[in-house]
């Protein structure tokens, strides 16, 4: 059986479905390998605009699977090196919007996973966990990048430190996630939106979130400079000319990524 199901029902937009629900969605080298594959793949579609990433079951990714190699020593730098920072790089360099339906718990490389999407729709029943104190380890797979720069350094401390769990309604408020919905309506929610992004002119979509990334990383003046040289790109796009153009005629834009 997969351990990943790609979904591509709804016109422009990919679902990746975590598929280990006996196991909460934890990673092992199969599922990491695929998921790597499912946003590579994402990356080279033309047709894939929006990227929704959820898991099945009751959880969205319980992290590493502490049951892989339980049996023997474990090489934890290099199962990073080649299992996880595959995944959050690809994540990255992903040129396209990806929308993490937190259905149920996000622990460990779970939680990182998810804070490298895009964007965040959270179930009310769902929880983030930095577990690896749990286990004598420290935040990997990005968590030490991504949650300083969404909550702070302080509360990013408490939070990996004490290991406590985060419930949905503290994500909102803290700015973890960008919704908290109904559990049942989770999926259906993050797929709405990553339709109404899906919708958007892509060439534009892709060049804002690289704009985005760029900003967090440098100085006001290179970032003045780095938005010029990409809206020289976007000005000159079809796209462009298509949005101008559905402006005037005053009628919904039609965007081909061109």
């Amino acid at each position: 059986m997969p351990v990943l199901r790609v979904d591509d029902a709804e016109p422009g937009v990919r679902t990746l479905t975590l598929d280990r629900p006996a196991a909460l969605n934890a990673l092992d080298d199969e599922l990491r390998t695929a998921l790597t594959a499912a946003f590579r793949s994402a990356a080279r579609d033309r047709t894939v605009r929006a990227v929704v990433l959820t898991g099945a079951g009751r959880g969205f990714c319980a992290g590493q699977d502490l049951r892989e190699g339980a049996t023997g020593s474990v090489d934890m730098a290099a199962t990073l090196r080649h299992g996880y920072v595959p995944i959050i790089e690809a994540m990255q360099r992903l040129e396209k919007p990806i929308v993490a339906a937190v259905n149920g718990v996000a622990a460990g490389a779970g939680f990182s996973i998810a804070l490298a999407a895009d964007l965040r729709v959270m179930a009310e029943s769902a929880t983030f966990i930095s577990a690896f104190g749990r286990i004598g380890l420290v935040p990997d797979s990005g968590l030490t990048w991504f949650l300083p720069r969404l909550v702070g350094p302080a509360r990013a401390a408490e939070i990996v430190m004490t290991t406590d769990p985060v419930d949905a309604a503290t994500a909102q408020r803290i700015g973890l996630v960008n919704r908290v919905v109904p559990t049942e309506t989770c999926l259906a929610e993050a797929q709405a939106l990553a339709a109404r992004l899906a919708a958007g002119a892509p060439l534009a979509m892709g060049l804002a979130k690289r704009a985005l990334a760029y900003g967090l990383e440098h100085d006001l003046a290179a970032s003045l400079e780095f938005e010029a040289q990409l809206q020289g790109v976007a000005g000159r796009s079809a796209d462009h000319a298509e949005g101008v153009a559905a402006f005037r005629d005053k009628r919904p834009p039609t965007f081909t990524g061109e």
